[in-house]
């Protein structure tokens, strides 16, 4: 994929209320167009929350996604999910239809999604039913389909979550060929070895709010806020939430 102009994406006073609970609070967010941003929480914090309302699937209460200063909901861009859904068709088929989906002619279709496949080391596996794959090769499918539609910004949602060493070491490797091609990747994850090797930007998350948003290096030798530091020495929850 080549590599395209830099472009930023804003978050202004983004405000997101979910059941009644403040999931996201008046956040203020700049990535810019080829950023390694990962977004990082206790549980509850509003990680995932945020990616979706970036991405496009929650509307925000208040406050606004730009994109390139634009509201309008950019068209190339994409996201993973920690469990993504795979349809009862083969692992080059699940590409296939998320090509057509999004409005790829026929003719290309093929030809693109073989690429994507190989791109993520699952060439071998091309005709093999997607549901009977591994957790690791179906996250690789995952993002070989999003990497199809030639996005400049992927938002991935704990995409190491549940997998064994070899298999998340895989992911990692995929996340950085995709970025080494031009693509944006904002990620959460409560993996922070994943963090510190993935990702040139940290964005902390706390009841909602950011209350950091600084580069790799600085955030873990010197945490500027006092939840950022509690975080990182273990002291705060990491129990399931459903806003996490």
């Amino acid at each position: 994929m080549a590599s395209a102009p830099p472009f930023p994406l804003e978050a202004r006073a983004l405000t997101v209320r979910l059941g009644g609970h403040l999931a996201l609070d008046r956040v203020e967010l700049h990535l810019d167009g080829r950023a390694r941003a990962a977004v990082l929480g206790a549980n509850g914090a509003g990680k995932s929350v945020l990616l979706r309302t970036l991405h496009g699937l929650i509307e925000p209460d208040a406050g606004a996604v730009l994109w390139a200063g634009d509201s309008a909901r950019a068209k190339d861009q994409a996201m993973v999910f920690q469990r993504p859904i795979m349809l009862r068709r083969s692992a080059i088929a699940n590409v296939e239809y998320a090509l057509a989906v999004n409005g790829v002619a026929a003719p290309e279709r093929a030809a693109r999604a073989r690429e994507a496949i190989e791109r993520v080391g699952l060439a071998h596996l091309a005709n093999r039913a997607a549901r009977v794959m591994s957790g690791g090769e179906q996250q690789r499918l995952a993002l070989a389909r999003a990497w199809s539609l030639r996005p400049r910004v992927i938002f991935l949602d704990e995409p190491t979550a549940s997998l064994d060493p070899a298999a998340a070491a895989e992911v990692e490797r995929v996340m950085g060929e995709m970025h080494a091609a031009g693509c944006a990747i904002v990620f959460t994850t409560h993996h922070l070895g994943l963090a510190r090797r993935a990702a040139d930007e940290i964005v902390f998350l706390h009841e909602g709010r950011i209350t950091e948003q600084t580069d790799v290096a600085t955030f873990f030798a010197s945490p500027r806020s006092p939840e950022a530091a509690r975080f990182l020495k273990g002291e705060l929850p990491w129990n399931h939430s459903p806003a996490s």
